[in-house]
């Protein structure tokens, strides 16, 4: 029997237990510190660092506009893939503009509080803070009906439809922040996750519990072409590339 449970079971209500009350709960808390201790070099095993991210601040500037305090979950359990459906063919140099373009298309014509990703990718690896609230948080997003609890979006800027080349820069990012962002919850970017839908208009009825894979496209919680077939053809190279990011000896 573990230290700590006889410790534990030897607290018996009672005078003559009174005196011992501090030395029981001395006890109970050195085991728990202890467990913690154990299991802490199991979780850091998987942890990827972080890769570079460009700020909000950086590509919106004076084109924010007023919102809502951004809203937060436990932890980050799953990653949507996206694409912005935008043109293909952009100088890097230019995808701050079509970024600031789908931010004001979003909260514009659409009316949402924010963009809806996360985090967006353009097609030279370059990452971008997408949704307010931290990058280090896990910041509720907007990206996919029914499942923006407990994930992060990714955008890929670009259409990515069938036919169409998907640069190896750009699912080479998306692996990193997934594998990055994925860590803390120690999600096994090739495993499935169970998510609870929150909504209807999702593939699930509002309060179904969904397996799905833990980097998915959008598509597997919402219907939708999402992130079209050529990105989505490349998911499986960006799950085992975020596994070995994380450190998992058994990825390809």
């Amino acid at each position: 029997m573990p230290r700590g449970v006889r410790v534990l079971l030897g607290c018996l209500p009672g005078l003559a237990a009174v005196a011992a009350l501090p030395l029981c709960a001395s006890g109970v808390e050195r085991a728990v510190e202890a467990n913690a201790r154990a299991a802490a070099p199991a979780a850091a095993r998987y942890t990827a660092p972080r890769p570079d991210i460009v700020p909000r601040t950086a590509w919106l500037g004076d084109d924010a506009r007023p919102q809502p305090a951004p809203r937060y979950d436990d932890e980050v359990t799953a990653v949507f893939v996206h694409h912005t459906d935008t043109p293909n063919g952009y100088d890097c140099a230019d995808a701050p503009a079509i970024l600031r373009g789908v931010y004001l298309g979003q909260t514009g014509a659409r009316d949402w509080d924010d963009i809806g990703y996360n985090f967006v990718v353009d097609r030279c690896g370059t990452i971008y803070e997408g949704r307010a609230g931290g990058i280090d948080r896990p910041v509720t997003g907007a990206h996919t009906q029914g499942f923006n609890h407990r994930t992060t979006g990714i955008a890929a800027l670009g259409t990515y439809t069938a036919g169409v080349p998907v640069p190896d820069a750009l699912t080479d990012a998306i692996a990193a922040l997934a594998a990055w962002k994925l860590g803390p919850a120690g999600t096994d970017p090739r495993g499935r996750v169970r998510l609870v839908s929150s909504n209807g208009l999702s593939r699930y009825a509002a309060g179904t519990t969904a397996s799905l894979p833990a980097v998915a496209g959008h598509g597997e919680g919402y219907e939708t072409s999402c992130p079209g077939k050529a990105l989505t053809a490349r998911l499986p190279d960006i799950r085992e590339l975020a596994a070995r990011l994380q450190g998992r000896l058994d990825a390809a």
